[in-house]
């Protein structure tokens, strides 16, 4: 799926459109000097073989504070598609507990399409191996049910004249000590070079403990365990990741309770390495803040949930943030509530609205749908970390976002930028719901949102916040541009984003990438969108179809600099080479 360039064989076109052989030879070090990068845009896919190839006919020019420019000519390389062998393993196929390929009735392997999420990483610095973990966030499940998703740990080669990578092994983590792992979605290298992955879309406690024979959760245990009497527990699911990688290749996977449970896309991470934001996915969602009692150490904290003030509708709006304090835990003491509640444990329900206002119910709507709800004495810290959505609402957090999906910080301007895929329902207006907080005409086409960040904050109780990255604001900065139907079958205007989903930010080139996950687009296609003169440009594209998504920004790895990028739907994992400068 690797799209080759016409290289021009004229000395003047080499120096003005060097290639990237050019430009990354050894000795190579990054780019001194630099004034500014600007990406150039590739046209729209137009040709049939573009609308099915994943591709970039983008450019990246370097200006050097001298005047000197650079021009580099971008291209996708492809690392490995769903269902290829690598050293005898499978790629993104479906595991049991002992590790073992799951098959249809048929013997045949159960292969995702959906990779997700890569963290390329190097253990023990230039001397050491390179890594990279990957997500597959669904799989197939129409003979057998719901089945066991995957993350890969891959080992890496980099070329060190070329920056060429290539993927040698894979083996899939071991996520036995927590039932498996469900729906994970987007991550992130941690600052402390872990990789932080989610588990998305958490499955409804209060809908399977009505029904737990035909939950999809009990179908989800039973490939799992290999077990047809196996009945599942959907508080195992819907966490926080955490993987690291030892020098020799063994990796080791936990999830994080005290973070709480919800539909997590990803998170990241201040440069406090203790405050931590999150992406809740789905509709009527929640925002929340995670303050790690230690640097660099997830197993113990304390959650907030977000109030969301609204200050304008104009261009996808904007809004006051304050902070509802939800509790503190560790990871040990949720692990074991998780592994021995139910929601009737937790939670007494009814249906009557008189007697729920009369009884001291609380009325929500969340992703899980209106109810009224009342937490049972003593089970507070359980609602908080197992329900932390329902709880939030309770308390009086905002749970009318809508597709929240990932969240990027910019350390050097203290901002963290946040995908949400579709500006409606939830956020739209509409006064029959429990609590109106945001109140925004809709954009199908969604939008990015910056969150600023303050020190010396407190919570809606009075009490002091322990970070200096507390988030007091965010507005709308970049949003899509619905549009009716097109000939070729577009919804949103094809130079502006539409419904972004993966995001993240590159410090050293000041650019935010933006990978679509859209109908509204024929071809979903990757942005850089330069923060400073806010020009947005289109970089690649993906099959018809496809969604973009794996996007991880490094700036530095051996003096090389890459967009790991792929597809989901066809899938392919890849990446883009760029150009490496040094920030000062």
């Amino acid at each position: 799926m690797n799209k080759k360039k016409v290289i021009i064989p004229l000395l003047t076109a080499a120096l003005l459109f060097p290639t990237a052989a050019n430009v990354f030879a050894q000795p190579h070090k990054p780019i001194e000097g630099v004034k500014s990068v600007e990406f150039i845009s590739m046209p729209v896919p137009v040709t049939k073989e573009e609308k099915s190839t994943m591709y970039s006919d983008a450019k990246v020019k370097v200006t050097l504070k001298d005047g000197t420019q650079k021009t580099v000519e971008l291209d996708y390389t492809s690392l490995a598609e769903p269902g290829d062998v690598i050293n005898g393993k499978i790629v993104g196929a479906a595991v049991d507990i002992n590790g073992n390929v799951i098959t249809k009735a048929n013997g045949e392997p159960i292969v995702s399409t959906a990779p997700d999420a890569n963290s390329l990483l190097s253990v023990n610095g230039k001397s050491g191996k390179l890594y990279m973990i990957n997500h597959f966030e669904s799989m197939p499940s129409n003979e057998i049910g719901t089945v066991p998703r995957a993350l890969y740990l891959n080992t890496v080669q980099q070329d060190k004249k070329t920056g060429e990578l290539k993927i040698t092994d894979i083996e899939p983590i071991d996520f036995s000590e927590y039932g498996g792992v469900w729906t994970p979605c987007a991550g992130i290298l941690s600052p402390w070079n872990t990789h932080l992955g989610s588990e998305e879309y958490e499955p409804n406690a209060r809908a399977h403990e009505a029904n737990p024979e035909k939950s999809s959760v009990t179908q989800f245990a039973r490939n799992y365990y290999q077990d047809s009497t196996a009945i599942g527990n959907p508080y195992l699911y819907g966490y926080t990741t955490e993987v690291s990688v030892h020098p020799n290749g063994e990796a080791k996977a936990v999830k994080h309770h005290s973070m709480g449970r919800l539909s997590f896309e990803n998170v990241t991470v201040a440069p406090d390495n203790r405050t931590v934001y999150y992406g809740d996915d789905g509709g009527y969602v929640m925002s929340f803040m995670y303050i790690a009692d230690k640097e660099k150490d997830l197993s113990a904290g304390t959650l907030y949930a977000a109030k969301f003030e609204q200050t304008s509708a104009e261009n996808g709006g904007a809004g006051n943030i304050e902070w509802i304090k939800l509790g503190h835990a560790n990871d040990q003491e949720i692990k074991e509530l998780a592994e021995t509640l139910t929601f009737s444990d937790i939670f007494e329900t009814t249906n009557d609205a008189e007697y729920a206002a009369a009884n001291g119910f609380s009325h929500i709507k969340t992703a899980a749908g209106e109810e009224f709800l009342k937490v049972k004495p003593g089970m507070e810290k359980a609602a908080a970390f197992l329900e932390s959505r329902r709880y939030g609402a309770m308390l009086g957090a905002t749970s009318e976002f809508n597709k929240m999906e990932t969240v990027t910080f910019n350390k050097a301007d203290n901002k963290v930028y946040m995908a949400m895929s579709t500006i409606a329902k939830g956020m739209e207006e509409n006064p029959n719901d429990p609590v109106d907080d945001i109140r925004l005409p809709k954009i199908n086409a969604g939008g990015i949102y910056e969150m600023s960040l303050a020190e010396g904050q407190t919570d809606r109780e009075g009490n002091p916040i322990d970070s200096d990255y507390v988030t007091t604001k965010m507005e709308a900065i970049l949003v899509g541009e619905d549009i009716p139907k097109d000939e070729d079958g577009n919804r949103a205007h094809l130079d502006k984003i539409a419904n972004p989903d993966n995001i993240v930010y590159s410090e050293n080139l000041r650019t935010l990438f933006i990978a679509e996950d859209t109908g509204n687009h024929v071809n979903n296609v990757g942005w850089a969108y330069n923060i400073d003169s806010k020009e947005l440009s289109r970089i690649v594209s993906a099959p018809d179809g496809g969604e973009v998504t794996g996007i991880q920004a490094i700036d530095n790895l051996n003096g090389y600099s890459y967009l790991m990028v792929g597809s989901q739907n066809p899938g392919n994992i890849g990446y883009i080479q760029l150009p490496a400068v040094d920030k000062k």
